[in-house]
């Protein structure tokens, strides 16, 4: 949204700037109550709460079937004004989820990252207790999913990055073997190490590269699930496809019901946090350009 665009591959971008002016971006929320409806019962003023920004209109399809974090509608920091501001208006009281128990600064991030990274890694299909999954790009979001991924399945994660410094932080964290994806033999050692492939792939990424590694390690009747939005075309061949079995999913943020799901997991203390730095809101900008270039280890917390 920051950058007005996805690219599309091939020089084809998708348009994300058609919104009028002035608008606040920020999407993962959280600050106290400071007023309420005339309608609102179980939110208080005073509480301290965290925001499930995919709110959605209410009225279509997904919306009415709980699936409003895919609806285009209304989400806050994307169609409504978000959270780079002093104050954020909440459609709905069911999207104040009690951030008690979860430190400060830390709770916002599992709103977008954190349910991204959980949901992507649940809904993963056929992953027997004796197989992996891989890992692809240790941004925020990827930093998030080893620690869920600890938590959901019964080996350590592997995890690929072509930044040695987070693979040595991803192994610290507790994966199980780290990758750099810059390796020309990787798809060959990463067989090797699993016997003929992972169960399934998560790619926090998005781009053509970081889909080939994945499409080269998973095995036969494998996942590859597509998080990030890099960018770029996915090629190849139509009957590679079910000769594999292969399964090739999306995944976009997660429900409501997962994100308080996830926030119990969180307050239970099953869930390391991962690295936080604190910076001014009137420092976003600089923030933003610092995350599109990969200098980022963990999440930036801006507070006014």
């Amino acid at each position: 949204l920051h950058d007005g665009f996805f690219d599309a591959g091939d020089g084809n971008k998708i348009d994300t700037s058609r919104r009028p002016l002035p608008f606040t971006l920020g999407h993962e929320i959280e600050g106290t109550i400071i007023a309420v409806g005339s309608d609102v019962k179980d939110v208080k003023v005073g509480e301290r709460t965290v925001v499930y920004p995919w709110s959605g209109c209410g009225e279509c399809r997904d919306c009415q079937n709980d699936r409003e974090h895919i609806c285009l509608g209304k989400g806050l920091g994307t169609a409504w004004a978000g959270g780079f501001s002093t104050h954020c208006l909440v459609p709905h009281e069911r999207y104040c989820l009690n951030a008690d128990g979860v430190p400060v600064g830390l709770a916002g991030t599992y709103m977008c990252s954190g349910i991204t990274a959980y949901s992507a890694l649940k809904h993963l299909r056929n992953v027997a207790p004796d197989e992996q999954v891989l890992i692809i790009g240790l941004g925020g979001v990827g930093m998030m999913a080893l620690q869920f991924a600890l938590s959901l399945f019964p080996n350590p994660p592997l995890v690929a990055d072509i930044d040695e410094h987070k693979l040595q932080a991803a192994m610290g964290a507790g994966a199980g073997a780290a990758y750099n994806s810059k390796d020309e033999d990787i798809v060959k050692k990463i067989l090797a190490d699993t016997n003929g492939g992972v169960a399934a792939t998560a790619d926090f990424v998005g781009a053509e590269a970081t889909l080939a590694l994945a499409n080269g390690v998973v095995r036969r009747g494998g996942e590859m699930k597509i998080v990030g939005l890099f960018g770029g075309r996915l090629v190849m061949p139509i009957p590679h496809i079910p000769f594999r079995a292969l399964n090739i999913s999306g995944a976009m943020v997660g429900t409501l019901a997962d994100t308080k799901e996830m926030l119990e997991l969180v307050k239970a203390g099953k869930i390391n946090p991962i690295p936080i730095e604190t910076r001014a809101m009137s420092a976003a900008s600089q923030t933003l350009a610092d995350l599109r270039e990969g200098n980022i280890m963990g999440r930036v917390v801006l507070q006014n």
